[in-house]
């Protein structure tokens, strides 16, 4: 499905997949670009096989070295590298003391991931209505706010980002935690701000899919010392073996979500790509935007336009035939269809299986006899009209100038047949 070399330094990824779809005749549609791999990745894997330092914990780790660039990128103080993004969530909910008897409000457009470490810590998932703009509608946030409400969950998707000055002031109102979940956005800024950094705590993926890669992967950013040792032990409940102890700390078991040094030099590899990937995609986002307005399109709305990945373009129609039309003309995806992205695909959650043992299925621990569990596949219809009206069109960083053109062009002339 992809290929990594010197001289293909481009991940190709089918829109059959994004999309979460498969069919005989899916690839036989051209591949979107969703991130770039190639020699430079190559050779500091290669470094890190011959070095046989594939285990983080030695001197000049990759992984410390990843952790302390996006420590410093982000601005943030601690950063712990983890093997996916799920990981990395459940790891900030545990480190911030998130449990049973606790509920979290999550959006109803997000991947299942961010309702699973919700259900990973032993809390219940609260699922409200996104906005227009995709994210979390934070009226819906503050309506959805109860008695057991600890914390919330904005999600940053498809590279843009929350309104997080709404969601920051309604959390410190109702003294709520935020554990920003930027997996698919990073790099993104939400005004000076990286997103992922503006909360109590974030994280991010760095899977196949996310526009920086190391295959699977993700990464945890706590504030304070005493949550960052907990997010550790989530991690790595072995690391005081390689590290030492810290007396003060009481350890407790997890199952581990440990990183590798292959994963840690990829990523510093891709991370040296991620300035001039998202200025690219900035500018070709800008131009398409600007050569289709004026048309009859309207572009969804963006809470931070400077600081998106710009990694899609999503219109918004008045009806989903005009939707579908135009998806059509286009290559492009209706949101609803996406197969793994709306709470209407979470069938373990909307099922009450929130464990592979009864007796630890956080629906059914006593803690949580007074919260909120009960979903219906009809809650949340505000967002599932505004799905089944949004177009999403996948960006290529390695399109030419005359590649954005004829898109522009097919955008044009899609949009005069509605």
């Amino acid at each position: 499905m992809w290929r990594v070399g010197e001289y293909y330094n481009t991940v190709k990824v089918c829109p059959a997949i994004a999309f979460g779809k498969w069919g005989p005749n899916d690839c036989k549609q051209e591949g979107q670009s969703m991130l770039k791999v190639g020699q430079k990745e190559i050779d500091a894997v290669t470094e890190v096989i011959n070095n046989g330092t594939i285990f983080r914990y030695h001197k000049d780790s990759q992984c410390e070295r990843f952790e302390r660039r996006w420590a410093e990128y982000t601005n943030t103080k601690h950063v712990m590298l983890c093997s996916s993004g799920t990981a990395a969530l459940t790891a900030a909910l545990a480190g911030l003391e998130i449990g049973p008897g606790h509920e979290v409000v999550v959006p109803a457009h997000t991947y299942m991931a961010t309702a699973i470490a919700v259900l990973s810590v032993g809390a219940i998932p609260i699922i409200v209505d996104v906005d227009e703009s995709i994210m979390m509608d934070p009226d819906a946030l503050e309506a959805a706010i109860g008695p057991k409400t600890k914390a919330v969950i904005p999600v940053h998707m498809w590279g843009s980002l929350c309104d997080m000055d709404r969601i920051l002031d309604i959390a410190k109102r109702h003294n709520l935690l935020v554990v920003e979940d930027a997996c698919q956005c990073v790099g993104g800024f939400y005004g000076d701000r990286a997103a992922g950094s503006l909360g109590d705590a974030g994280a991010y993926s760095f899977n196949f899919f996310k526009n920086m890669t190391c295959g699977e992967g993700g990464a945890v950013i706590l504030r304070n010392d005493n949550e960052r040792r907990r997010a550790q032990c989530m991690i790595d409940p072995c690391n005081f073996y390689w590290e030492g102890k810290e007396e003060d700390f009481k350890m407790f078991v997890n199952s581990g979500s440990r990183a590798s040094e292959i994963q840690g030099a990829m990523l510093n590899a891709q991370f040296d790509r991620l300035p001039d990937l998202l200025s690219t995609l900035r500018a070709q986002k800008e131009k398409i935007l600007e050569a289709t307005t004026g048309i009859g399109l309207v572009p969804n709305p963006n809470n931070c336009p400077e600081g998106d990945c710009a990694v899609r373009l999503m219109y918004l129609f008045k009806t989903p035939e005009q939707a579908e039309q135009f998806a059509a003309d286009v290559g492009g995806g209706i949101l609803k269809n996406t197969g793994r992205h709306n709470f209407t695909d979470w069938e373990p959650i909307l099922n009450r299986r929130g464990s592979h043992h009864p007796m630890l299925n956080a629906f059914d621990l006593p803690l949580n006899a007074d919260c909120r569990t009960h979903y219906d596949p009809d809650m949340c219809s505000k967002s599932l009209d505004i799905l089944s009206r949004t177009v999403m069109i996948g960006l290529n960083p390695d399109d030419s100038p005359e590649e954005v053109d004829k898109r522009i062009e097919t955008i044009c002339e899609a949009a005069k047949k509605l």
